[in-house]
């Protein structure tokens, strides 16, 4: 179920079986102070593609309030938890920060054993097209992923805890996105383990699809899957080699 601003459009059937849910944000973009949250639980053996309808605007807040000059952040949390052998892709459209925004996101996952989630999102840093930079916005993510055993002879484990914030001089260092206006995250925790030889093949292949596209893309293994990264100037290519 859902409640205003969100609305859950028909679900489909996809080409590989997996349900397909498309999620709307009715109001047209988020301001300062503006929060969402959406929970996602998948029963044992269940498959779901769960997407945004549009690209997420997130308006500027820094001086355009004289009670809050300093401005306030917009925020979204996800839970996701996923049954035994349950499989979740987590794909929301791009997401498009106008000049000085503060968005922070949090998107948390519990994963039992065979379980498997596919996240990946691209973060646009001001309206480029029309000479717009994140100005003094920042955009703050924080990804953890959890394996939960309920056996205590196998000890729940972390697969990734990732915290990342962009803006200020990070915009522009050499070390941070050098200048660049896109980014983008992807994740893949596994059901199970691969085999050292199908992960490199995975990885061989992977950075093989880089191949004509601009941008610069890097991609190493996790325990158990694998993560991506990608800082350029096109959310379009970004989103070809995702």
């Amino acid at each position: 179920g859902c409640s205003s601003p969100f609305k859950l459009l028909r679900a489909e059937r996809g080409h590989d079986g997996r349900c397909e849910l498309p999620l709307l944000h009715t109001a047209g973009g988020l301001v300062g102070g503006d929060q969402l949250s959406i929970s996602l639980e998948l029963n044992a053996g269940s498959r779901a593609l769960v997407t945004s309808v549009a690209a997420q605007k997130v308006y500027g807040s820094i001086g355009r309030s004289q009670l809050q000059p300093e401005g306030s952040w917009a925020q979204q949390r996800v839970d996701c938890r996923l049954a035994h052998g349950s499989d979740l892709e987590w794909l929301p459209q791009e997401l498009v920060l106008y000049a000085n925004a503060l968005y922070e996101q949090q998107l948390q996952v519990e994963l039992a054993p065979n379980a498997s989630f596919l996240s990946a999102e691209i973060v646009r840093l001001g309206r480029t097209a029309a000479g717009e930079t994140l100005a003094a916005g920042r955009w703050r993510s924080s990804l953890a992923i959890q394996r939960i055993n309920n056996d205590p002879q196998t000890p729940s484990r972390w697969e990734l805890v990732d915290r990342l914030e962009l803006g200020g001089d990070g915009l522009n260092d050499l070390h941070g996105l050098h200048g660049q206006p896109g980014f983008g995250s992807l994740v893949w925790a596994a059901p199970t383990p691969l085999p050292p030889d199908q992960l490199a093949q995975v990885l061989a292949e992977a950075r093989a699809d880089r191949e004509g596209l601009e941008g610069t893309m890097r991609c190493s293994a996790l325990e158990e899957g694998l993560v991506a990264r990608y800082a350029g100037p096109s959310s379009r290519d970004a989103r070809f080699w995702f």
